[in-house]
C-alpha cells in the first residue's frame, strides 16, 4: 500500500477544477484527505471566468508557473502525497512523479511528456487552437461547444454534452498548453519513481489511446511499477456516468501498490 492519505488532484486544460468534486467526495469518504487546486489564474467558479474572457491575466500563465504552483503547495503538506492528474494534469502529475514530490501517482488520459511527439490525428485536430501558432498568445482560448463535442463527450448524448460544457469549460492559457512541447514537460523516463498508474481510453479522441500506450512504453526503468489499463471511454472519464467504477479501481490499485 502507497504509504500515504493525502491525494491531490491535477486539472487539465479547457476545464474546471469542479470537475473533481464528486471524486474529492469518493476519496474523502475512503479515509483520504484530498485537494483540487486551480491553476494560477483559474481560482474562480465557471461563470466568473468565462466572463473574463479574452482573459490577458490568465493568457500569461505558462507550464513552468502551473507546475510550480502546484510544487509550492505540495511541498507544505506534510507527506507526499499520491498525485492523481487528468489530460493535462497528467502531464503534470508525471513531471512531478519524476521530481520525487509524490508518494505515488496516477495519470488518466495524460498529455504526453516532452520528447512523445503527438501526432495522433485526433489529437491535432482537438488541440492544435489551443497552442496559439495561427493566434495570438495574449488571448485566452475558449474551447467551442462542437470541439467539445468532437474532443471531450464524444458518444454521449446532447443533453450530457451541453450540461458538461455549462458547468465546467472554462477559457485556457495558450502559452501553458504550448509548454508541452518543451522542457517544462520534461521526464526521464530511465529514473526509478514511486508506483505509476497510467489510465488510457479506446473511445478518447483528445488523448487517443495509442498515445497513451507510446507513453508507457517509453518507460525504461524496470525495477519501477508502471501499469498500463485501457477501458472503454472517452476523454469526459471523470464526468462519465459509472465513474465510479474508476475511481473504485483507483482506490484498489493504492492499496495494493
Amino acid at each position: 500500500m502507497i504509504s500515504s492519505s493525502t491525494i491531490v488532484f491535477l486539472t487539465g486544460a479547457y476545464v474546471s477544477h469542479a470537475c473533481w468534486d464528486q471524486w474529492q467526495s469518493f476519496f474523502q469518504e475512503k479515509g483520504y484527505n484530498t485537494m483540487a487546486p486551480p491553476w494560477p489564474g483559474k481560482d474562480a467558479d465557471t461563470e466568473t471566468l468565462r466572463r473574463r474572457h479574452p482573459d490577458k491575466h490568465l493568457s500569461a500563465v505558462t507550464m513552468d508557473d502551473v507546475v510550480n504552483h502546484y510544487t509550492s503547495i505540495i511541498q507544505k503538506l506534510p507527506e507526499k502525497p499520491i498525485l492523481i492528474g487528468h489530460s493535462f494534469g497528467g502531464l503534470f502529475t508525471q513531471v512531478l512523479l519524476n521530481r520525487g514530490y509524490a508518494a505515488g501517482a496516477v495519470a488518466i488520459h495524460a498529455v504526453p511528456p516532452q520528447g512523445v511527439f503527438p501526432y495522433e490525428l485526433n489529437f491535432l485536430k482537438s488541440n492544435l487552437p489551443t497552442l496559439g501558432f495561427f493566434s495570438s498568445l495574449d488571448k485566452t482560448y475558449l474551447m467551442p461547444f462542437k470541439k467539445w463535442q468532437f474532443s471531450f463527450t464524444n458518444g454521449m448524448s446532447l443533453e450530457q454534452q451541453k450540461k458538461g460544457y455549462e458547468q465546467l469549460v472554462i477559457p485556457e492559457s495558450k502559452r501553458a498548453a504550448r509548454g508541452g512541447l518543451t522542457k517544462a514537460a520534461y521526464v526521464d523516463f530511465s529514473k526509478p519513481h514511486p508506483p505509476l498508474l497510467l489510465l488510457a481510453g479506446t473511445d478518447d479522441q483528445c488523448i487517443p489511446e495509442h498515445l497513451c500506450r507510446r507513453v508507457h512504453k517509453s518507460y525504461r526503468d524496470r525495477n519501477s511499477v508502471t501499469e498500463y489499463v485501457v477501458n472503454k471511454r472517452n476523454h469526459f472519464v471523470l464526468g462519465l456516468p459509472g465513474w465510479q467504477k474508476d475511481a473504485q479501481f483507483i482506490y484498489n490499485w493504492l492499496q495494493t501498490h
